[in-house]
């Protein structure tokens, strides 16, 4: 895996792409601003301590960069959706960069970070120690975890980490279960104040995301809100908040991604998804040495069903935001 380690190579794909690209893909409008809370740099386990005063936001995708995700867009025949946020709010507001930030996207497999996150928020810890049992008759399709634990069962928080850290597609129908099913998690996150994320199926019909079809899908803007709340914000309490970003450090699934777009040096929180139509995205809270932490969001599909993705798209997009956030 390569990794950019200076902001220079992050400036010079910037321009690169510029060069090499078209006008294809609109821009975004501004989209729903998340929720903003200052926070510190990671500590030894990797969580932050969230700031109880809201910092405001500013703006600042030049024309450059919107023009550099255009031509990525071309690049490789995808739409894109991006919002990200420095937390640091220099002097005095937080820069935020967006393209597309308030298009509807499938969410596919990023869900499971919201639906992690709410069992964090509502359950006991009992409820978190106790076992479910299930059969070979609810696996789904890729649960490289569930499908070793039948016979034993599996804790809530085993199930968790297995949708967490593996995607474990069994795992997250686990996980709606003890939520009260899709319509649940959805009722859940319009608590937080997301009132624009839609979930409406279990794990597989969630992976369809055919094109303007509004079921399962999020913006940019507000996925990034909801994981920033959890990881970052006060919507868990702090050795809750501290367990879920422990496991999305140890995410198994995200090396092509996010992470590779970054500095070697950085700490990657992150949970992926893939589906149909190309859908290929990545949601994360990075955490560069020394400054505060970076939410991203990248959300992409291409116009049909079978269409591959192409990690390269999340990769030069993080790079993009890197550099521009330099």
């Amino acid at each position: 895996m390569r990794r950019r380690s200076s902001a220079i190579a992050a400036s010079a794909l910037v321009a690169a792409v510029l060069l090499t690209g078209c006008t294809a893909g609109g821009q975004g409008g501004s989209g729903t601003e998340p929720a903003s809370v200052s926070a510190s740099a990671p500590d030894a386990a990797g969580t932050t301590a969230p700031s109880p005063t809201p910092t405001p936001t500013r703006a600042t995708t030049t024309p450059s960069t919107r023009a550099a995700f255009a031509a990525l867009e071309n690049k490789y025949g995808a739409r894109l959706g991006v919002f990200a946020v420095d937390t640091s709010a220099t002097s005095g507001s937080e820069t935020t960069i967006a393209y597309r930030p308030g298009e509807r996207f499938a969410f596919a497999s990023t869900y499971k970070a919201l639906a992690a996150g709410i069992l964090f928020k509502q359950s006991t810890e009992d409820e978190l120690d106790h076992t479910i049992h299930y059969t070979e008759s609810d696996l789904v399709d890729y649960s490289p975890v569930t499908e070793k634990r039948v016979a034993s069962g599996m804790t809530v928080r085993e199930i968790i980490a297995a949708a967490l850290q593996y995607s474990d597609n069994t795992a997250a129908n686990l996980m709606l279960d003890q939520l009260g099913g899709p319509a649940g998690l959805a009722e859940s996150l319009r608590s937080l104040g997301d009132t624009t994320t839609r979930v409406d199926r279990p794990e597989p019909g969630v992976n369809e995301a055919i094109p303007k079809d509004p079921r399962d899908t999020t913006t940019p803007a507000a996925i990034a809100g909801d994981l920033r709340s959890f990881l970052l914000g006060g919507a868990l309490a702090t050795p809750r908040r501290s367990e879920m970003t422990t496991l999305m450090l140890g995410n198994t699934t995200g090396a092509p991604w996010i992470r590779a777009g970054v500095p070697s040096t950085w700490k990657i929180a992150d949970k992926t998804g893939n589906a149909s139509y190309g859908t290929r995205n990545d949601i994360a809270v990075a955490y560069p040495p020394g400054r505060a932490p970076i939410v991203i969001a990248l959300l992409s599909d291409r116009g049909t069903v079978d269409a591959t993705s192409d990690d390269g798209l999340l990769a030069d997009a993080t790079r993009v935001v890197v550099g521009a956030l330099e």
